[in-house]
């Protein structure tokens, strides 16, 4: 059962920017859960080496919606080229995942 669900790992440039795309995410059942915190990201950027502080965003939701929520988070997203990565569910408490389910729906 775990394998139909994913975490979406995200960034976004501070803290109002991240709050405004889980609170969408959520809002309209793309996603069950969205944890955020703050982070120091270290990239390099059109040929120059960057260091910003940045918020980290952990999107719970099914597979199945997972391409909408990656598609969601670009529409919402002020970065040209945001941070998005999709990651398999490999194992989680039923009671837990069942809810992700019931949330997304």
């Amino acid at each position: 059962m775990s394998r139909l669900f994913v975490v979406v790992y995200s960034t976004a440039g501070n803290e109002e920017e991240a709050k405004r795309i889980a609170r969408k995410l959520v809002e309209e059942d793309l996603a069950a859960c969205v944890n955020l915190w703050p982070i120091r990201s270290v990239y390099e950027w059109e040929d120059e080496l960057c260091e910003d502080e940045e918020y980290a965003l952990l999107v719970k939701t099914t597979a199945g919606r997972a391409e909408e929520v990656v598609e969601r988070i670009v529409e919402l997203h002020s970065y040209e080229t945001p941070a998005v990565l999709v990651l398999p569910v490999l194992s989680g408490f039923e009671g837990f995942l069942e809810w992700i389910r019931e949330q997304t729906r």
